[in-house]
């Protein structure tokens, strides 16, 4: 599995790391939820951006995110403004979208953005110099609530966000059955040991997909994404639980 280092975190090396989310609809219960999971097992932080209520106000915006570095310290900042096309709260035209990453990075107290690969009318290689400057790695995603694709196309998306500049890649599909969820797990193993170039991330969301977010360390998917104060997409399951899971996991890997 290949590594990124962000702060002092290696993404991609051991265990996988554990993300939660922050879904507060206003600063007030964001920062509430940033104080209440920065003494909790975590190695990354997620700032689901598009449950903010006044996410149109980008001064505000860059205001929430200098305190979250505050509260946060040195744990990483991962901003995300999921679309509803892919799960999220809000609808976004491609201009604000651009934008508000734009403004998101330039305040420069993020590490990581996660940006829609496949997003209609966006152009990824336009993204990056936006993000460059700040140091701001880019998390390249895509998420399938329909289904679970073929072996065969999920790995071909994640080839496509490595050729796109992707620091990080990410999947995330829906199971119908457990043939789907090992079909998941399959393409990430075969992604992992031939083609990946960057670390990888994937999961087979619900409930019959929580084997895949315990899973990772095996077959190769190098952030696990656990519910803190509640969930931010099907499946998920409580931090504490999945952090004693991950190294029961890892000690009888060694």
């Amino acid at each position: 599995m290949h590594s990124l280092k962000v702060r002092n975190l290696i993404i991609g090396e051991g265990i996988p790391k554990i993300c939660v989310s922050i879904l507060g609809r206003t600063k007030k219960q964001i920062l509430h939820e940033a104080e209440a999971i920065a003494g909790l097992p975590v190695d990354l932080v997620e700032w689901r951006a598009d449950w903010f209520d006044e996410i149109s106000n980008l001064d505000l915006l860059s205001s929430v995110l200098r305190e979250l570095r505050s509260i946060m310290k040195n744990i990483p900042i991962l901003f995300t403004f999921r679309t509803a096309s892919e799960g999220g709260q809000k609808t976004i035209g491609v201009t604000d979208y651009v934008e508000l990453n734009k403004t998101a990075a330039a305040t420069g107290h993020i590490d990581l953005i996660d940006i829609e690969a496949f997003m209609d009318n966006l152009s990824i290689p336009s993204i990056l110099p936006l993000l460059h400057p700040y140091k701001v790695k880019m998390l390249l995603s895509n998420h399938d609530f329909k289904h679970t694709p073929p072996k065969e196309e999920i790995i071909a998306r994640l080839r496509k966000m490595q050729d796109l500049g992707a620091d990080i890649a990410k999947i995330a599909v829906m199971p119908s059955c457990s043939h789907d969820v090992a079909v998941l797990l399959s393409a990430t193993a075969e992604m992992n040991e031939k083609y990946a170039e960057c670390p990888i991330v994937t999961m087979s969301m619900s409930k019959s997909g929580s084997i895949s977010r315990i899973s990772g360390e095996y077959f190769g998917s190098a952030i696990t994404f656990a519910a803190a104060e509640q969930a931010s997409a099907p499946g998920q399951i409580a931090l504490l639980e999945l952090h004693q899971m991950l190294r029961t996991i890892h000690q009888n890997l060694i």
